[in-house]
């Protein structure tokens, strides 16, 4: 029935309307209720979300700081930076242009505090912009010195014939233009069942496949699990196949020569997206000069296997 191994920490419990334990970005689908916040998770939280979020976040928290100190100013009279205009709106924008020359240690221009108040609000605006200006650049250094891999995994997960048999294959590349070395793969099978009470279960199989590792991956490398009487999926035909409430998770490995350290990244597919009889086709070829080409664009292509 296949090499069947303990719950690998994901939880050996299911359900009929279960959704895929990964995301396809390598994140676990999983919601947190009633967790504690605490502000030391906020360098990690900011550190890993996408570059639009950091910067949408950073202008957001910019423009609210010195909206904040704005009204202050309003507050303790506008006339003690620059006279005022007798419009609302108009002193608003001029307080929040001060603030902004202020928060940002430009310097002052035609605009100067002229009082005690606004001098000391001002003095410690200066100093939260000088604060904040470090962190963020602190944050700026943590995204880009953190160690990340850059592997694309194709669209489709295959199912064709291969050596007398039937074998599941998908397959990678390196996003970036270094070569990893020493990349190893895992992919570890989940398969929700009903149990003899009635729950649904979790089962885990860790699949064997052509090979597991290899020295260095300059092109794409396809990864292959045959479908033999020791794999867990052998007792299904094509079609129940693709009707199990299944799910391939990989992870896979390499040492990454920007970062000079081992990274990993995470994948999933589920079973319903397999692909019968069908192959990929070849994403790299030899050009006139004899040079070695990869077409990005091939990478996900697939076209149905020649009988």
């Amino acid at each position: 029935m296949g090499k069947k191994i303990k719950d690998p920490g994901l939880g050996n419990s299911s359900s009929a309307h279960a959704k895929r334990m990964m995301n396809s970005d390598g994140s676990f689908n999983l919601e947190h209720l009633n967790k504690p916040r605490r502000f030391s998770e906020a360098y990690h939280y900011l550190v890993h979300i996408s570059w639009i979020h950091f910067f949408v976040l950073t202008f957001l928290g910019g423009f609210l700081i010195n909206a904040v100190f704005a009204v202050i100013y309003l507050v303790i009279g506008i006339e003690q930076i620059i006279p005022t205009t007798g419009d609302i709106l108009n002193d608003f924008l001029n307080a929040f242009f001060f603030s902004t020359q202020t928060f940002t240690t430009l310097g002052y221009g035609f605009m100067a505090p002229h009082g005690i108040a606004s001098g000391i609000v001002s003095s410690f605006e200066a100093f939260t912009g000088l604060l904040l200006f470090a962190f963020i650049t602190g944050l700026l250094y943590g995204r880009f010195s953190k160690p990340k891999a850059s592997v694309r995994f194709s669209k489709h997960l295959v199912l064709r014939a291969f050596n007398n048999q039937n074998a599941i294959m998908f397959r990678l590349v390196n996003n970036r233009r270094s070569t990893m070395i020493y990349p190893k793969i895992s992919v570890t099978l989940a398969l929700s069942k009903v149990s003899s009470n009635g729950d649904y279960v979790n089962e885990f199989y860790a699949l064997d496949l052509e090979r597991d590792t290899i020295n260095y991956l300059p092109t794409t490398w396809t990864i292959v699990h045959e479908i033999d009487k020791e794999s867990p999926l052998f007792e299904f035909s094509k079609e129940d196949l693709i009707n199990q409430h299944g799910e391939l998770i990989i992870m896979i490995s390499y040492y990454d020569e920007s970062f000079n350290q081992e990274v990993h990244q995470m994948h999933s597919y589920f079973l319903n997206e397999i692909c019968l009889d069908h192959t990929f086709v070849k994403a790299y070829y030899y050009n006139d000069d004899g040079k070695m080409v990869l077409d990005h664009k091939l990478f996900d292509s697939i076209e149905p296997l020649k009988s």
